[in-house]
């Protein structure tokens, strides 16, 4: 058979009819464990930490989707992320960005430096930028493009060249993206990684995480600590996560186009300040998200001109259609305070440093009808 295009990967890739049945779904495999046919002869599953068949099924969609060989799933984003920073030993050094989704930026400042390990936080929308502060101790590239809040976009190949002249591994938060807009590995990375409960899931049901890779020394690696640490999702939760992936395609298409109505509409608001979205030609890294990027997204960011906290609460507080809520890449539009919801863990000092003022809007745009999106930040703009 040909190659799949991405669509008929999404609604074929890892799911096959069920032999017992003829099911055309995955069945939930719900069990914590198999009945063997003697000790340490089995079917493949032993213990269902360390394998369920309806997560191998989301592994194996999930592979297909980034063009990787291997996948691995678990419990949520940060179990993934956790699972990558655990190959790393005491002493060892880790690059990063400055504009960092909080939770990991919380995990690597609060959890692994205090058990030795060192994170650079930097301006890595210039790949240059990483030469001064590679070292011997240096382990890991971690990259997140298009970044969580100010949508920076970072050059993964120049990344990647740079990491492989230093024998460093480089993963990639692909979360914003989904691999319906981006490929890092195809890109040269090495791990990508997902929280899976945002865009691949798609429904605002399921907290999940996801790795995938072309390396089977690093697969292996991460299946050791995967099955030691045990952050794995449950079946029921996998079952849901392969009936969303069913519909990556379409709803990305939708997010992406009602993404950059809004943008534009925002864009041209005269209450407006500045709006952070890939796909504006003036985007410092346009160019590169273009190139790396098969669209834009239904992620952005926003100020006001009256660039104060009180006026931003107004308009979350006016909106009707938008939630306010964190988490993103559901089907329904969600609005959100970075500065006090999901990355309140940054200290003021750093948000502000780098760009992420007190009165910044993210919204994650939905595929409702982009009319009626429009409308409801059109009323609710009246407000300030």
């Amino acid at each position: 058979m040909a190659k799949m295009k991405f669509g008929t990967k999404a609604v074929h890739a890892g799911v096959e009819p069920d032999p017992s049945t003829g099911a055309i779904m995955t069945p939930i495999f719900q069990t914590s464990t198999y009945v063997q046919e003697e000790p340490a002869k089995h079917k493949g599953y032993a213990y269902a930490r360390g394998a369920n068949p309806t997560r191998n099924a989301l592994q194996k969609s999930i592979a297909a989707l980034e063009n990787a060989t291997f996948a691995l799933c678990f419990s949520s984003g940060m179990g993934a992320t956790d699972t990558v920073i655990k190959l790393l030993n005491q002493g060892d050094e880790v690059i990063t960005s400055n504009d960092l989704y909080g939770g990991s930026y919380r995990m690597f400042k609060r959890v692994y430096e205090r058990l030795g390990i060192k994170f650079h936080f930097i301006d890595l929308t210039h790949a240059e930028n990483i030469n001064q502060y590679i070292n011997s101790n240096t382990r890991l590239i971690w990259l997140e493009t298009p970044s969580n809040p100010l949508m920076n976009i970072i050059d993964i190949e120049a990344c990647v060249a740079i990491a492989k002249k230093n024998n460093l591994l480089v993963a990639v938060d692909n979360t914003f993206a989904s691999p319906y807009l981006q490929s890092p590995l195809d890109l040269g990375a090495d791990i990508v990684m997902h929280s899976v409960t945002k865009y691949l899931s798609g429904h605002s049901d399921v907290i999940m995480g996801a790795l995938a890779t072309n390396n089977e020394k690093l697969f292996q690696d991460l299946a050791f600590i995967q099955n030691s640490c045990g952050a794995v999702p449950g079946p029921q939760d996998s079952f849901l996560v392969l009936r969303g992936i069913k519909t990556l395609h379409l709803r990305m298409e939708r997010h992406c186009q009602n993404g950059r109505k809004i943008a534009e509409f925002l864009k041209n608001h005269p209450k407006v300040g500045k709006v952070y979205w890939p796909g504006f030609s003036d985007h410092p890294n346009h160019a590169i998200a273009k190139k790396q990027m098969r669209d834009f997204g239904g992620m952005l960011s926003f100020t006001l001109k009256d660039d104060s906290l009180e006026k931003a609460f107004t308009l979350m507080k006016s909106v009707q259609l938008f939630s306010l809520a964190e988490s993103l890449g559901g089907v329904e539009s969600l609005i959100n305070h970075p500065a006090s919801m999901t990355h309140a863990s940054i200290p003021k000092e750093e948000r502000i440093k780098n760009g992420l003022v007190d009165s910044l809007i993210r919204l994650s745009i939905g595929i409702e009808d982009s009319e009626d999106l429009i409308s409801d930040l059109e009323q609710a703009l009246k407000h300030v």
